[in-house]
């Protein structure tokens, strides 16, 4: 498992993908930005580049699942889509639990700046974040 240097997290969803990047030494994570998919397909080329422009040792994918535990039907798509990341790229990827990942991200945010803080992409980077220090706290 390669967990030094950089890792990039995605909050996947069918419409929009959030983006997080962090580092292991001091296991904190910033919102990078968030994409547009269509029907869960990203632009591959726009990843490709971030891939390579940060290149991270460690990807972590936001895996939806129920509150009590159980597949949703995104699930499945995000599993897809981290295996496809992995295909594409060859690059070290793992799945983590990101329940109430957004609902933390949007408290945060509305903490920060109300209704007008609840911007999509930047709840999608954000739970990015959460997503990402979770997975870091876990592995650390």
């Amino acid at each position: 498992m390669a967990i030094d240097g950089c890792i990039i997290a995605f909050d996947f969803g069918t419409r929009s993908i959030g983006v997080a990047v962090g580092q292991h030494i001091t296991c904190t994570a910033q919102p990078l930005m968030s994409f547009k998919a269509r029907d869960g397909v990203p632009n591959w080329k726009y990843i490709e580049k971030l891939l390579n422009e940060w290149n991270p040792s460690t990807v972590v994918v936001g895996f939806p699942l129920n509150m009590d535990g159980s597949h949703q039907q995104l699930t499945a798509k995000a599993h897809k889509f981290a295996n496809l990341l992995h295909s594409f790229f060859s690059i070290y990827v793992v799945l983590h639990d990101e329940r109430l990942s957004t609902v933390e991200a949007r408290n945060q945010l509305f903490n920060l700046g109300g209704y007008r803080a609840l911007d999509k992409g930047q709840v999608d980077a954000s739970s990015a974040v959460i997503i990402l220090e979770s997975w870091l706290e876990l592995s650390a």
